[in-house]
C-alpha cells in the first residue's frame, strides 16, 4: 500500500513526543500488516521483530486464560517484549486487524534518542506518569506544585533570649527591617524556641507592664511551626492555612522534630508574602475571606471561589495530590467557620465536628456529598435545640454546594451525633454485630478527620475500634470482603468489554472499577495494623514501612490513586463547563496515553485485590 505510512498518526502517545527527524525515521521504517480474526500475533516466548500500532480492529492480551488488556485503534504493543527480547503474553486479533509494523531497529533508535518515548512505550506506571508530567511542560521553578521551599526566598532569622525586653525587640525590628524574631527560652526543660512577631505588639501594650520591663518570652508563641527545606511550597501553603500563621520556620530537621534551641538547625523564615509570589491563584485570599466571614452569606461567596481556584490550579499543571491537600485545608477552614457561626461557643468547645469519606482522607477535589458527624463531650448537656442547630449546618453546607448525603451520613441525622461514650458503643456494635450496612459505616468512620472542636474526642472513639480488631481475623475478613462488592463490573467479562468499541462509549464508574477497591483494600490493611492515619497515601507509606505491603506495589497504588483522581477531576471540570453532572469516564474519549494508563492502573488494582484475597482468605468468606 504505497503512501499509507505517510498517514501515520503522530498525534497519539508515545509518538507525539517525537521530533520532526524522528517522525521521518518512523515513516521510513513502517509497513502495513493485515491479520485475520482469531490469529495469534504474538505468543509467549516469541522474539518480536516489530512494534504493532493498530489502525483498525482490536487485539486482546492474554496471560493463560486471564484477559489482561484490550488494544484498539492508535494503541501499540508490545514495547516491553521488544526490549526484553521475547513476549510474555499471547496477543490475539479479536476481529480483523489492520496495523502498522515498526521495525525493532527503528524502535531501538527512537528509545536511544528520546527518553520520553522510551518511558511511555515500555516503562512501569510511575515512569510513564513522570514522562507525562515532563511532556506536559510543567516547569519546576515556575509551578507552585513542584517548586521546593529551598528554591523560594527565605528571610534571615534574628534570635533573642526570652528575657529580652519588648522595647529592645522593637528596636531590632527597626534596625533589621524585620517583622519577627525567634525567642530562645533556655529556662524551659528542655530548652525551646518560640517566635514573636509585630502582631504581638498589641498584646504587649495591653499587658499593662512597662514595655522596657516586659520580657518577650512571656508573649512568644510556642512551639514553632516548622517545615523542611525539601518540602514543596504547595505543602507549605496548606500548613500555613491549617495553623493560621503567616510564616514558617525552615529547619534542617526531620518532619515533626523539635529544632535545637540554639537555632543551629534554622535555615530561615518562609514569609507568606514570598510564598504568594509563586501563586497564580488567590488561595490565601479565599482563606482570609473564610476567616473574616461574619455571616453564612459571606462564607457562600468564599465557597464558590474554591471551585474556581481548583480549575485554575489544574489548568496550570498542579499535581492532584497537592490540589487535594489544599482543598482539604480550605474545606476544613470553611466547615469550621460555618460551625462557629451556627453553633453556640459552649457547644463548639465541648464537641468535635469531623468529616469522613474522601474529605476525611484528603482526597476530595470537587465538591461531593456531605459526610460528617459530631461527638459531644461526656457529661456535657447540649442545648435543647441541638437538632435544629445541626440541621442548619447541613443546610448551610448544601447551600455552599456540598449536596446532602443520600445515606444521611451527616449532622442532621441523630445517628451521627452522640456523646463520646455512646458513640464508642455504636462503634462497638458495628464491630460485634457486623452487617453490610454496619461495616460500611465503620469504613466511613475510619476515615474521619476532625475539623473543629476537641480532636481528642474523635481519637477516644476511634480507639474503641482498635480495641476490638486485635487478632480478629474473621471480622477483618468480613470488613475487607467489600473489595468484591463490584466484581460484576470488575471481573474478566467486564474487563473484556471495557476497551471494546461499544463499551468504550459508555461511562465507566471509576469509583467502582478502581478507586473503591484500592481505597478500601488499603483501609482494611491499615485497620489490621491499627494505623491511626486516614489518608490512603499515608496508609500505604506506613504499610510499606511496616513491610506489610511490597514497596513496588505501594508505589503503583499511589500512582494509580492519583491517576484516578485526575481523570475524575478532568471529567468533573468538563461537566461543570457544560452545566452538567459528571456521570463517569467515557473511555472512548480518552487520549491514547490515558487509555494506556487506565489499563495499567486497573491492572494494578486487579493485582492488589488478588493480594487482599490471599491476605484475608476472602475465598472462604
Amino acid at each position: 500500500m504505497p503512501g499509507v505510512p505517510n498517514a501515520f498518526n503522530f498525534d497519539v502517545s508515545p509518538f507525539d513526543c517525537l521530533s520532526a527527524e524522528q517522525r521521518q525515521w518512523v515513516r521510513d521504517s513502517v509497513d502495513i500488516d493485515y491479520v485475520h480474526d482469531g490469529q495469534v500475533m504474538l505468543a509467549p516466548g516469541d522474539a518480536p521483530s516489530h512494534l504493532f500500532v493498530l489502525i483498525k480492529g482490536h487485539v486482546q492480551q492474554w496471560d493463560g486464560d486471564e484477559l489482561l488488556a484490550s488494544y484498539g485503534p492508535d494503541d501499540c504493543f508490545d514495547g516491553r517484549a521488544l526490549v526484553a527480547g521475547k513476549a510474555s503474553h499471547r496477543f490475539v486479533a479479536a476481529e480483523e486487524v489492520l496495523a502498522y509494523r515498526l521495525a525493532k531497529t527503528a524502535v531501538g533508535e527512537l528509545i536511544a534518542a528520546n527518553a520520553t518515548f522510551g518511558a511511555l512505550l515500555f516503562a512501569d506506571l510511575s515512569r510513564k506518569l513522570g514522562a507525562l508530567s515532563e511532556r506536559s511542560g510543567r516547569h519546576e521553578l515556575q509551578s507552585l506544585a513542584l517548586a521546593r521551599i529551598d528554591q523560594a526566598v527565605l528571610r534571615p532569622v534574628q534570635i533573642v533570649d526570652a528575657g529580652t525586653d519588648i522595647v529592645s525587640v522593637v528596636r531590632l525590628f527597626s534596625a533589621q527591617r524585620c517583622t519577627s524574631v525567634l525567642v530562645r527560652d533556655g529556662a524551659a526543660q528542655p530548652p525551646r524556641l518560640g517566635i514573636f512577631t509585630t502582631a504581638g505588639l498589641q498584646r504587649a501594650i495591653l499587658q499593662g507592664t512597662a514595655l522596657d520591663a516586659l520580657p518577650v518570652g512571656l508573649l512568644a508563641s510556642y512551639p514553632l511551626v516548622t517545615v523542611a527545606p525539601a518540602a514543596h511550597l504547595f505543602d507549605a501553603l496548606a500548613l500555613m492555612i491549617h495553623h493560621r500563621v503567616q510564616r514558617l520556620v525552615v529547619v534542617d530537621a526531620p518532619a515533626g522534630a523539635v529544632p535545637a534551641a540554639d537555632g543551629s538547625q534554622v535555615r530561615g523564615l518562609l514569609e507568606q508574602i514570598d510564598l504568594l509570589s509563586f501563586l497564580s491563584n488567590h488561595s490565601y485570599l479565599v482563606t482570609r475571606q473564610i476567616l473574616d466571614a461574619g455571616s453564612l452569606a459571606e462564607l457562600d461567596a468564599a465557597a464558590a471561589q474554591i471551585t474556581r481556584m481548583i480549575a485554575l490550579l489544574h489548568r496550570g499543571g498542579t499535581r492532584v495530590a497537592g490540589i487535594a491537600r489544599l482543598v482539604q485545608a480550605l474545606n476544613a477552614t470553611l466547615f469550621e467557620r460555618a460551625w462557629q457561626l451556627i453553633a453556640p461557643a459552649e457547644l463548639v468547645a465541648n464537641s468535635c465536628l469531623f468529616v469522613m469519606g474522601s474529605e476525611g482522607r484528603g482526597e476530595q477535589l470537587l465538591k461531593t456529598d456531605q459526610d460528617n458527624g459530631l461527638i459531644l463531650r461526656d457529661g456535657y448537656v447540649p442545648p435543647d435545640d441541638l437538632a435544629a442547630i445541626c440541621e442548619r449546618f447541613s443546610q448551610a453546607l448544601a447551600g455552599f454546594g456540598y449536596p446532602p448525603c443520600p445515606g444521611h451520613i451527616m449532622l442532621s441525622n441523630p445517628d451521627w451525633r452522640h456523646a463520646a461514650a455512646e458513640f464508642g458503643q455504636v462503634v462497638r456494635r458495628w464491630l460485634l454485630m457486623p452487617s453490610a450496612e454496619s461495616l460500611m459505616a465503620l469504613a466511613i468512620f475510619l476515615d474521619a478527620h476532625a475539623v473543629c472542636g476537641d480532636a481528642a474526642l474523635l481519637a477516644q472513639v476511634r480507639a474503641e475500634v482498635f480495641k476490638l480488631v486485635t487478632d480478629n481475623d474473621a471480622l477483618l475478613a468480613r470488613f475487607a470482603a467489600a473489595i468484591n462488592a463490584f466484581d460484576g463490573e470488575g471481573g474478566s467479562a467486564w474487563w473484556l468489554r471495557l476497551f471494546a468499541a461499544e463499551a468504550g462509549r459508555e461511562p465507566l464508574d471509576l469509583k467502582k472499577a478502581g478507586t473503591f477497591p484500592l481505597v478500601h483494600g488499603v483501609r482494611a490493611l491499615a485497620l489490621a495494623e491499627r494505623l491511626a492515619c486516614t489518608g490512603t497515601v499515608e496508609r500505604i507509606e506506613a504499610l510499606v514501612a511496616a513491610q506489610r505491603l511490597p514497596a513496588e506495589l505501594g508505589a503503583e497504588l499511589v500512582d494509580s490513586l492519583h491517576f484516578f483522581m485526575r481523570l475524575k477531576l478532568d471529567a468533573g471540570l468538563a461537566a461543570l463547563e457544560l452545566g452538567r453532572t459528571a456521570s463517569g469516564i467515557v473511555v472512548d474519549r480518552l487520549s491514547s496515553l490515558d487509555r494506556d494508563l487506565l489499563k495499567d492502573t486497573l491492572g494494578v488494582v486487579k493485582r492488589f485485590k488478588a493480594l487482599l484475597r490471599q491476605r484475608f482468605h476472602l475465598d472462604a468468606v
